[in-house]
């Protein structure tokens, strides 16, 4: 039985996975122990985390793996460099130390770090490198049900693939095709994610987010798509793209774009970071988000027609794209969809360890038992009694114990029927961007300021921001018009139309701020602007926990379903211990927290200390 470490790190998001002959036995962020937010450094303590967790040291392991090629990224940095040249020099000057200090002399700080966890031979244990789209498509293929299936790889860049098209089959994996470096349909959203005002690499799902406030079939969304298609990008029927080297600075310079260039094309600035959106961002939005769903259909079309196959298999950020992924399900190209939920860099960890498990050492595939899936993605720490009462003391916090947790279920759906905000954690840690409903912030759909009040009084974040709903997976079809499971967090579907308000004719033309506050359906909290919900249905298997709250809760109302965001405040780390749980609840304007079987009121708490000057710590996102 392989035993094998994998890493992904030094780009955003770095992570630590531990296999066992093709098992998934621990996996985790980074972030979430140091409590920085995509947390690039070597994932020392993610490490460490997997270790213990599965009972293994170093020197037991079969190998460790790295989740990309540092040499041929270097080797596509140099290049990019002398084709450009002379511009870029200034770049090129940042970011060569930290190269020929880091990049290039990897494989001596991997194993300096390894020998900090635990003593090993350099000499015996093996380190390997797997191509960063290799891992991508490893990651989505090997935890999934289908034992054939096509695999689209689609994010920023790796070395000098920004998309790949393979063939999974068996324990294989075949490279059919690939799009290169510069031209990639990650960096064009992260282009339009910084030109609209967000943070690169942590604020296209914004983006996403805020696409709904673009009026569909406008004069100016139309003009901006053409604009797009015509100056920008130029994309194939194959879903492959050109992007116009004039508009943009990511090869050789420390900016996405050429701004000027952008202002003259669109007719309006840059939006500054924070500031009023206006109605022409959020048509810009919209544009961008169409032309990237278009693309991802190309692309989703030739994997079909090159493969044969009835199954996909998703990965890279781009994967995270739920409305693209939404659109794909209900266009039918494929009959089944895979996507896997940590589908960013931290993912990589997985699918580099998996790799090597399958195509290194040739081991056979197994599927279908435990381990062998994503199996809810839970893969992280979890904390039992003593831990908590730890954290009880520390904080000489007060709780209310439950010997029977039916009966807290209960409860706590009582104090969500009531209007209450309740902090929610349970297990092991989610894998991946999203809370599942281990480490989740949870609130009644049903009510109409809900949407406001966690976002500004426990989210702290823009108020534009939509909310995802969790339900039920049996009671999916009752809510959504999606016919097929959704776990993941990753797919956008539409609220039934019977549950439907209809909107006035002036609708589109009202100020962004009372379309928003506009009541649009019997779900409230979490219907978006266009009717839409970016949904998880929660199966009784994977989370019973979670599933047995939300069926109190519809036992009590009628409804089951709840409103579920991640357990944070804007730019923090999901939450991963007590300790982050409590802090979280004590920060904010959260009611009620729920640990295990510990339900803790605010109300009862000691107060927090008036000089926790938290916000100090965490970086707007």
């Amino acid at each position: 039985m392989k035993r094998i470490l994998g890493i992904s790190a030094f780009y955003h998001d770095s992570a630590a996975t531990v296999t066992e002959g093709g098992r998934i036995v621990a996996a985790a962020q980074e972030e979430r122990f140091t409590r920085k937010k995509h947390d690039s450094s070597f994932p020392a303590h993610a490490c460490r985390f997997c270790l213990d967790y599965s009972g293994f040291s170093v020197d037991e392991l079969d190998a460790v793996v790295f989740y990309d090629k540092p040499l041929l990224k270097f080797e596509r940095l140099l290049e990019t460099y002398y084709g450009f040249a002379p511009a870029g020099v200034g770049s090129f000057i940042t970011a060569m130390p930290v190269w020929l200090r880091e990049k290039l002399f990897l494989k001596r700080m991997i194993r300096e770090e390894l020998s900090k966890i635990g003593r090993y031979d350099p000499a015996v244990l093996p380190l390997l490198f797997p191509e960063h789209h290799l891992s991508h498509a490893a990651s989505a293929f090997y935890p999934s049900s289908f034992e054939e299936a096509a695999i689209l790889t689609v994010d920023g860049v790796g070395e000098w693939a920004t998309a790949s098209l393979c063939h999974g089959r068996g324990n294989g994996i075949s490279l059919l095709r690939e799009l290169h470096f510069p031209h990639s349909l990650g960096l064009l959203y992260s282009a339009f994610t910084y030109f609209l005002g967000f943070r690169v690499n942590s604020g296209e799902y914004k983006l996403m987010g805020l696409a709904p406030y673009g009026i569909p079939g406008s004069l100016r969304t139309v003009r901006f798509r053409r604009l797009i298609e015509s100056e920008i990008v130029r994309i194939c029927e194959d879903g492959s793209l050109w992007m116009n080297p004039a508009y943009f600075r990511y090869a050789t310079g420390l900016r996405m774009v050429h701004e000027k260039r952008w202002e003259r094309l669109f007719g309006f600035p840059r939006r500054l970071p924070e500031s009023e959106l206006t109605q022409e961002v959020c048509d810009l939005a919209l544009a961008i988000q169409e032309v990237t769903t278009g693309i991802m259909l190309k692309m989703a079309r030739e994997a079909r027609r090159l493969t044969g196959s009835p199954n996909l298999c998703l990965a890279g950020g781009v994967a995270l794209n739920c409305v693209a992924n939404g659109r794909l399900l209900r266009e039918k190209i494929f009959d089944r969809i895979f996507i896997q939920p940590a589908a960013g860099d931290a993912g990589g960890s997985l699918g580099a360890a998996l790799a090597a498990h399958y195509l290194w050492f040739g081991e056979p595939r197994r599927m279908g038992d435990p381990g062998f899936s994503m199996d809810g993605a839970c893969w992280g720490p979890d904390f039992g009694d003593k831990e908590i009462q730890s954290m009880v003391r520390k904080f000489q916090a007060v709780c209310r114990p439950f010997e029977r947790f039916d009966e807290l279920a209960a409860e706590t759906a009582s104090l969500l029927d009531r209007g209450m905000v309740v902090g929610w954690f349970q297990g092991r840690m989610e894998f991946g961007p999203r809370a599942l409903g281990n480490r989740s912030i949870l609130g009644d759909p049903r009510n109409a300021d809900m949407q406001r009040k966690l976002n500004l009084k426990i989210k702290y974040r823009e108020s534009f921001r939509p909310f995802a709903p969790a339900v039920l997976e049996e009671d999916c079809a009752q809510w959504f018009d999606l016919d097929t499971p959704s776990p993941y967090m990753l797919l956008v579907a539409g609220v039934k139309e019977a549950l439907r308000y209809p909107l006035s004719q002036d609708y589109h033309e009202l100020p962004l701020r009372e379309r928003l506050y506009t009541l649009r359906s019997t779900l409230p909290a979490i219907t978006h602007i266009d009717f839409s919900a970016r949904i998880q249905t929660v199966h009784r298997d994977t989370h019973p926990r979670f599933w047995t709250l939300i069926r109190k809760f519809r036992e009590k109302t009628g409804c089951g379903v709840l409103v579920n965001t991640s357990f944070n405040v804007r730019g923090e780390p999901i939450v991963c211990s007590p300790t982050d749980a409590y802090r979280c609840f004590m920060r904010t304007e959260m009611d009620y927290l729920v640990i295990n079987n510990c339900l803790f009121d605010k109300r009862m708490q000691p107060p927090w200390p008036e000089d926790d000057h938290w916000q100090t710590d965490y970086v707007l996102d």
